[in-house]
This record gives structure tokens, sequence and C-alpha cells, in this order.
């Protein structure tokens, strides 16, 4: 599911109003996290991640693990903040960020 630069692009775009909706820290991925990140992307495909860890490699390693966990795309990693994308199966037009 690899993604063409112009989509990349325009995800970026739509992406930069979004807020954080889940926030990764000294736990790492915990079951919870990884449900808590599948539902966010079933419901709004795509979505910001914050990584409140100390060291780059680490973060590096966490956001590569959570894109494997959830077949998730990277769109965007600036700092703390990780853009990930899925498509639904079945898009919800009040909840997608990509339909409003």
């Amino acid at each position: 599911m690899s993604l063409s630069a112009t989509q990349k692009k325009h995800f970026r775009s739509l992406g930069h109003r979004l807020n954080p909706i889940v926030t990764v820290a000294g736990n790492g991925l915990s079951e919870g996290v990884q449900l808590e990140v599948d539902r966010a992307l079933e419901d709004h495909e795509l979505i910001k991640v914050k990584f409140n860890v100390g060291d780059r490699e680490v973060k590096k390693a966490l956001i590569s693990e959570l894109c494997d966990q959830t077949q998730a795309e990277l769109v965007q990693q600036i700092g703390n903040i990780a853009l990930l994308y899925r498509a639904a199966e079945e898009p919800d037009p009040k909840l997608s960020n990509l339909m409003r």
C-alpha cells in the first residue's frame, strides 16, 4: 500500500490542521495503545500520533513497529509527531478526515 508523492502531499496538507489523537509515552506500544490507534485509523483514516520518548532511534523503531502492527502507512514524521494513514473498509463521512 505505497502512497504516491501526490497522495502524500495531499495527506500532509490535510494533516496540518489535525491534533494528535494518541500519545505513546514511557510504556511504549502497549496493547491498549495499539487498539486505540487501530480504532482511530478505522474511524478517521488519517491521524496524528505523538511520541514522548527521548531517543530518536527508539522513536523511529516505535513508529515503524506501530505502522507494521496496524498496517498503516507513514505519511510524515516531524519531531515527535507522526502522521499515519490507512484506508477504512467502510469510511464514515462524518468521522473520516479525508471526506470532511
